[in-house]
C-alpha cells in the first residue's frame, strides 16, 4: 500500500473488481467492455494499482506484460472529480516503482503505453518519450 502526498489518496495493490473496473472506465467514456472481457483482463494482468479517497475508487492503472523483456502501462484512468491533483501521476509512479523492482539486476527493460491524443506532455515529465525517434518507429496496433 502506499500514501499520495495529494488529497489523501491511498494505493492499493491489486484490489480491483470487474465492476469497479467497468465502472470506471464508463466513468471517463471509454469503450464498452463485456463482463467476460473485463473479467480476463484483470485476470492476466501482472500488477494492479487502485488509487481511493477514502473508500472511493478514483482511479487506476494496470501493467500487462511478460515481466522480463517488455511491461506495458494500461488502463491509467483517473475520475473527472479527481484528476489534475496528483492523483495520475501516483498511480503512474507506483506503476513504474513495481516494474522496476521486476527488472532483473544489470538489464534493462521497455516500459510501454499507448496514451490518449492530448495526453503526451503528461507522460514526457514522468521520462516517456514519443515515437517515431530517428531510431524507432511509430507505434502500431489493430483492432479485431
Amino acid at each position: 500500500m502506499y500514501q499520495s502526498d495529494y488529497k489523501m489518496i491511498i494505493l492499493k495493490e491489486n484490489t480491483i473488481t470487474v465492476e469497479d473496473y467497468l465502472k470506471l472506465r464508463a466513468q471517463v467514456g471509454w469503450k464498452k467492455l463485456e463482463r467476460k472481457q473485463a473479467e480476463t483482463a484483470l485476470k492476466n494482468s501482472i500488477h494492479i494499482i487502485g488509487a481511493y479517497d477514502g473508500n472511493n475508487l478514483v482511479g487506476m492503472g494496470r501493467i500487462v506484460g511478460d515481466g522480463a523483456v517488455v511491461c506495458y502501462i494500461q488502463d491509467l484512468i483517473v475520475i473527472p472529480s479527481s484528476q489534475r491533483i496528483g492523483v495520475g501521476s501516483t498511480v503512474l509512479n507506483a506503476l513504474i516503482q513495481y516494474v522496476n523492482h521486476l527488472r532483473a539486476e544489470d538489464s534493462q527493460m521497455m516500459l510501454c503505453l499507448m496514451c490518449a491524443k492530448g495526453r503526451e506532455k503528461f507522460y514526457e515529465k514522468h521520462g516517456f518519450f514519443t515515437r517515431p525517434t530517428e531510431h524507432l518507429g511509430p507505434g502500431m496496433m489493430q483492432y479485431l
